[in-house]
């Protein structure tokens, strides 16, 4: 997501910071079952979570 940035450990782009981090809180998070997909189409890159709370 965001382009691909997500995954470059050097970027600085709070956008990127920001999925990282949600991203870090949903693993870290035992009560919730999550995945993250990444979509492409017309407009180019873009992406949703989608968690259950067990």
């Amino acid at each position: 997501m965001r382009n691909g940035a997500v995954i470059d450990a050097t970027s600085s782009d709070p956008s990127v910071q920001g999925v990282r981090r949600f991203n870090e809180l949903l693993a870290s998070e035992p009560r919730v079952n999550a995945t993250a997909i990444q979509t492409v189409g017309s407009k180019g890159y873009d992406g949703f979570a989608i968690a259950i709370v067990n």
